[in-house]
């Protein structure tokens, strides 16, 4: 608490003229380019591997980047009203389901949620069963890794096809008005990897393959 505090008066004494400026416009209303859905760990920070600012994400943040699909018809609703208020109301043009290493959502479904003592975690770790049998049938996509973070890459997958049954959502992927992207970040290096479809496995975004997204965005 004391470093949040003291983080507050350093803000503050940090504030320039353009940063003041920026504030004032975001007060008028937000227009966010994407919506980025990512974990809740706190080792994941959005807007400092991203390099953005303040307007330009609108995020959702839950156990595992979870995404609850639309036929569950499940009470949990903050995750659907914040993608048909983004979609709908925002009209994001990208959508991010970003995974990570070292999830502990992903760690506690790999050694069985039966063992969690925290009954909502595990009532909401129901949506990332889908993605547990997927690996247990086989799916990977890097062998290479332990078998919690195979089943982070995976379950990145999963939640995009979760997104994908919004019907407001889907329209706008069919119409091209709108894109879908699944992200992986590496916590001990500090990497952003994203997924490639045609190469079926999440690469580095450097510089090489950040110029090769751009020119697919257009």
């Amino acid at each position: 608490m004391k470093k949040l505090i003291q983080g507050i008066v350093e803000f503050r004494k940090g504030l320039t003229k353009q940063k003041r400026e920026l504030f004032a416009r975001l007060a008028l209303g937000q227009r966010p380019d994407v919506l980025f859905i990512a974990c809740s760990d706190s080792r994941v920070v959005p807007n400092l591997f991203a390099s953005t600012e303040p307007g330009d994400l609108f995020v959702i943040r839950n156990m595992g980047n979870l995404i609850p699909p639309v036929e569950s018809n499940d009470q949990e609703n903050s995750v659907p009203s914040a993608i048909e208020f983004s979609v709908m109301t925002l009209n994001v043009s990208d959508i991010i389901v970003c995974g990570h290493s070292e999830c502990g959502a992903m760690q506690a479904l790999s050694q069985g949620v039966e063992k969690l003592t925290c009954p909502h975690l595990q009532s909401w770790l129901k949506y990332g069963e889908e993605s547990l049998n997927k690996l247990r049938k086989g799916v990977v996509i890097d062998p290479s890794l332990s078998q919690h973070n195979q089943l982070s890459q995976v379950n990145v997958l999963v939640q995009m096809q979760h997104i994908l049954s919004y019907p407001s959502v889907r329209e706008r992927v069919e119409k091209k008005q709108l894109r879908v992207h699944g992200w992986w970040f590496d916590i001990a290096q500090a990497d952003v990897y994203c997924y490639e479809q045609s190469l079926e496995r999440f690469v580095l975004i450097d510089e090489k393959e950040a110029k090769l997204i751009l020119e697919r965005l257009g």
